[in-house]
C-alpha cells in the first residue's frame, strides 16, 4: 500500500479498531492519538486542550460564536488573531501533513480527509453503523450503561459533525467526501477491514 488512508467514523462503529487493523495489515504506521501528543509538543499547549477541543461542538451555532470566527474567516488574518481552538486546528493539521509526507499510514478523524485534500496519494474513507450496533458497542467497549451509551452516541455524532462543518464548510457524513463508505454492523469489524483491503489492493 503506497497510499496515505484517513478514516472518518461515527462513534461507535469500529471505526478506529478497523483503521489500526488495516494499518497492522498493511504494515504502516497508524496516528490518532499520537496527532495530539505531536500537535502538544510543537505548540506547548497541554493535551487535554486538543481533547476537549472538539468536545465542546455540541451546537454549531454555539460552538461558531464561542470561537470567534470560522474556517473561511480565519484565512485573512494572522495566526495571532486566531481563536484557540482555531490554533488547535492548523497545528493537528500541521501534524497531519507531516504524517502524510512521511510515507504510506492509516489516519482516523480530525478532518484528515479535508486537510489532505490537495494530495494525489489519499484515500479517504467513512465507517458507520447503525445506532443499536453503536450503543451495543459502546456499552461493551466503554462500560457504560444503556441509557448513558445511547446518550453518548448522540452526543458525540453531533459534536463531530459540528466540528467537521466548523473547520471545513462541509457535512462531516457527505459521502461524496470519500472513495468508500461502509457499514460495520453489516460486515463486522474483521469483516470490514477485508472488505476495505480487498478494495484499496483493487485501486490502481
Amino acid at each position: 500500500m503506497k497510499k496515505v488512508i484517513t478514516i472518518t467514523r461515527q462513534y461507535g462503529s469500529g471505526g478506529r479498531e478497523i483503521g489500526k487493523k488495516l494499518a497492522d495489515a498493511y504494515g504502516i504506521p497508524f496516528y490518532d492519538n499520537e496527532i495530539i501528543t505531536n500537535a502538544a509538543k510543537e505548540t506547548g499547549f497541554a493535551e487535554s486542550t486538543f481533547e476537549k477541543a472538539e468536545e465542546k461542538a455540541t451546537n454549531s451555532l454555539l460552538y461558531s460564536l464561542a470561537m470567534g470566527m470560522n474556517v473561511f474567516a480565519a484565512q485573512d488574518v494572522g495566526y495571532a488573531g486566531l481563536s484557540l481552538d482555531d490554533r488547535i486546528f492548523l497545528a493537528q493539521s500541521d501534524v497531519i501533513r507531516k504524517f502524510a509526507k512521511n510515507g504510506p499510514c492509516v489516519i482516523v478523524g480530525r478532518c484528515a480527509d479535508y486537510i489532505l485534500r490537495d494530495k494525489d496519494n489519499v484515500i479517504n474513507l467513512y465507517v458507520w453503523a447503525s445506532p443499536d450496533f453503536r450503543i451495543k458497542r459502546s456499552i461493551e467497549v466503554d462500560n457504560l450503561p444503556k441509557e448513558k451509551a445511547a446518550e453518548l452516541v448522540l452526543k458525540k455524532d453531533k459534536s463531530r459533525a459540528n466540528y467537521y462543518k466548523y473547520h471545513t464548510g462541509d457535512r462531516w457524513d457527505n459521502v461524496l467526501n470519500y472513495e468508500l463508505a461502509i457499514r460495520s454492523d453489516l460486515c463486522g469489524i474483521d469483516g470490514s477491514v477485508d472488505c476495505l483491503k480487498a478494495y484499496l489492493d483493487r485501486m490502481k
